[in-house]
């Protein structure tokens, strides 16, 4: 074990910076850390549950047959076996050899019945939102406490880009050369377990800001105040359509389903004579939208939305995210009249704003759900953060003091340099994310107020 003294003041402008940025990056790491491994491992195990088996029972596997069952056939079979039960959704099978899907709704529970296309057969019942993946994904958004888990998951993240910003300083080659920060140097002890951290850090900062990023999209401040907020599908396009006063985050049950773009766009209202040619003949039934869909382009997987009031509307969905396409550029909604069957919005990847482009190809990429590929490149990051977690203990492990009762934190120089600089660094990094700022400045009056008051308490935590 190497025992540094670590109260020993550095010397020199450079060495005062880098040591200011080494304490925020070990005070910041020991927040983030759990979390990080948490959700590396939770997105791991959501990777590969979904491409083995599949997320909501859509690799229940059939025998084909040449002739298939209505839709409205196999509706009937679904709702049949479910007591006292109501229609809300229909997901088309993605391959011939697959199960078409219904979701079943019986008072609060919501039930997925598995039916046989070619006999209308119910194959099996099961609780949506109730397997393996669930569980961890309860815990990956929102550590299974709700709004609470939600935002301690977004201050985790927010800071974990402050983690990234003092590590790269550190590891920034300055004299020794882009070698060392890319390629790791076997030593003795620390020193290859220093190397390796820096290596893999740096290798992995563009893949994890870009994870950050698209995850904190989706989080109840950062995405769903600010960024979200502004870059919301404007419903205006739609020509003299009327609006319903729900969203479209009306339509997601215990998890997104809805594109991101369109969550808090106000869904159409059925009951106009707006809208453009649709269902034939007027006549509409399950079998008449199904119909439409194939006939407007929705081919293999997509899903079918039945309207849930009066001025309800049908929708048409295909959407990466849903693990419908491999493709997010292919993403689609179309919204149709429940009493004319005319389409009353059609809204594709081509009409998103560029922010909602952006998040339709980074929720793919941050889920994996555009091939093996991509399975396999995630489970490379989330190995990695958990490598660095790893790492990181090590790395304070062996240069912890030899008195016990100390987290052996890097000092802080007494004089900083540019301290100005940082003062405005860390401005902008609160004003781009609230809950790290929030963080920041709690950080800052617990020590002023607190630990500068509690000597023993300090030292202990230094």
């Amino acid at each position: 074990m190497t025992s540094t003294d670590i109260n020993a003041q550095p010397e020199g402008s450079a060495n005062k910076l880098y040591f200011a940025a080494w304490r925020w990056h070990f005070y910041a790491g020991l927040f983030v850390f759990p979390f990080l491994a948490t959700l590396a491992i939770t997105g791991m195990a959501m990777l590969w549950i979904a491409w083995i088996d599949g997320r909501d029972g859509e690799r229940t596997v059939v025998v084909p047959q040449e002739i298939l069952q209505p839709v409205s056939v196999q509706a009937e079979a679904a709702v049949a076996s479910v007591p006292d039960g109501t229609l809300k959704q229909y997901v088309a099978p993605r391959t011939d050899s697959v199960a078409a899907l219904f979701r079943v709704d019986a008072g609060d529970d919501a039930i997925m019945v598995a039916v046989d296309p070619y006999t209308a057969q119910v194959i099996e019942t099961f609780p949506r939102r109730s397997g393996w993946y669930d569980f961890a994904d309860n815990i990956h958004s929102e550590l299974m406490l709700g709004v609470t888990g939600d935002r301690i998951l977004e201050t985790a993240a927010s800071l974990t880009l402050v983690l990234i910003a003092t590590g790269l300083y550190m590891w920034w080659p300055r004299d020794a050369g882009w070698r060392r920060a890319l390629i790791p140097s076997f030593g003795p002890g620390r020193t290859l377990w220093k190397s390796l951290h820096g290596v893999v850090g740096i290798w992995l900062s563009l893949f994890l800001v870009f994870f950050l990023i698209s995850g904190l999209a989706w989080a109840g401040i950062w995405g769903g105040k600010i960024v979200q907020a502004w870059s919301q599908f404007p419903a205006e396009k739609w020509d003299n359509v009327p609006l319903s006063d729900e969203t479209h985050a009306s339509m997601n049950h215990d998890r997104r389903e809805v594109p991101w773009v369109l969550e808090q766009t106000p869904m159409p209202a059925s009951g106009s004579d707006v809208g453009s040619a649709g269902v034939e003949n007027g006549v509409v039934t399950l079998d008449a939208v199904d119909a439409l869909a194939r006939q407007i382009g929705f081919d293999a997987r997509y899903q079918l939305n039945l309207p849930q009031s009066q001025d309800g509307v049908w929708t048409l969905s295909r959407d990466s995210m849903n693990t419908d396409s491999a493709d997010p550029m292919s993403d689609r909604t179309v919204h149709v009249d429940q009493y004319t069957g005319k389409i009353l919005a059609d809204v594709r990847f081509e009409d998103y704003s560029l922010a909602g482009k952006a998040m339709a190809v980074g929720i793919a990429l941050h889920m994996g759900t555009l091939g093996l590929w991509s399975v396999l490149a995630n489970s490379l990051v989330c190995l990695s953060v958990l490598f660095l977690c790893i790492s990181s203990i090590v790395l304070w492990w062996k240069r912890r003091p030899v008195k016990a009762g100390r987290l052996a934190a890097p000092p802080m120089p007494k004089e900083l340099p540019l301290w100005q600089g940082a003062v405005l660094v860390g401005l902008a990094v609160s004003m781009a994310f609230p809950m790290a700022g929030l963080a920041l400045l709690t950080v800052l009056a617990i020590d002023a107020l607190i630990l500068s008051r509690l000597p023993k308490l300090r030292h202990r935590l230094t």
